[in-house]
């Protein structure tokens, strides 16, 4: 699959269950500016047939290659990042959830939904929205989840998709800083992640990003309860130049970390 047909595939599914994206792309071009995406994320599950092992291939496969990883101790997280020979193709980066670290209780409702999941599922690119693979968990099963990690009670009604696309403010126009992207969708009555502030990271760092927080649908568990959960986010970043003259290009933990949580329920 190319690569220009994958993104343009992965965004309608996207905004299919993330309206909010739609309107806030219209909004900056409403401004006379191209939204052109700096990266895009995923998350799965380690240990099962949707491994980010198991994935790697099929962004290699696109003309992706790793070039970072990541460790996310407190939400039992391990992370990796890929690019693209051309530069103007979104970077992608790829979580997964160590199951094992998590209580027994959660790992054996965990197992319960690996298992539904066929061993040769990935096959091609398009599993990149293949979304839930396993059964509609119930509501007790994800209050289990919930109360210990946001991410896996996400996974287990979300599925593989991704969960949030970014836009590149550097290649905007007028907004040059993220404080008057983030003025612009505050004025428009946008919630905003506000875990650790508005911004995350700093130039000094080289990278600055923010966030929504994520949409939100109303979902039949198995056991027939209905509750709101969150879907999927929009995110902004801001990339400085280091002293060598480039421009950062890489993920900072400290601001995943908190931009993970633009899908809480809270």
């Amino acid at each position: 699959m190319q690569a220009s047909h994958f993104f343009s595939s992965l965004w309608e599914h996207y905004i299919a269950i993330t309206p909010q994206a739609k309107r806030i792309e219209n909004l900056f071009k409403s401004h006379n500016e191209e939204v052109i995406n700096d990266h895009i994320a995923f998350r799965t599950f380690a240990n099962s047939p949707i491994s980010l092992k198991n994935l790697e291939p099929q962004l290699e496969s696109m003309g992706y290659f790793a070039y970072g990883a990541f460790r996310f101790e407190n939400k039992h997280l391990v992370a990796r990042c890929y690019k693209h020979e051309n530069a103007l193709l979104p970077k992608i980066f790829l979580s997964e959830l160590l199951v094992e670290e998590l209580p027994k209780n959660c790992q054996k409702i965990i197992a319960n939904l690996i298992d539904g999941i066929p061993a040769d599922v990935v096959q091609s690119p398009d599993i990149f929205w293949a979304k839930r693979l396993w059964d509609t968990p119930s509501l007790k099963d994800y209050e289990a989840l919930l109360e210990h990690s946001e991410y896996a009670a996400w996974l287990a009604t979300m599925g593989l998709q991704a969960n949030h696309f970014t836009v590149s403010i550097n290649l905007l126009k007028s907004f040059v800083s993220i404080e008057s992207v983030n003025q612009l969708l505050l004025n428009e009555g946008y919630k905003l992640n506000e875990v650790g502030g508005l911004v995350k990271g700093s130039s000094e760092l080289y990278l600055e990003q923010s966030s929504t927080m994520a949409d939100k649908i109303a979902f039949t568990f198995s056991d027939g309860e209905v509750k709101d959960i969150p879907t999927c986010f929009y995110e902004f970043a801001r990339r400085h130049e280091m002293p060598n003259g480039e421009l950062f290009d890489s993920f900072i933990e400290g601001n995943a970390d908190k931009i993970f949580d633009s899908t809480n329920v809270k």
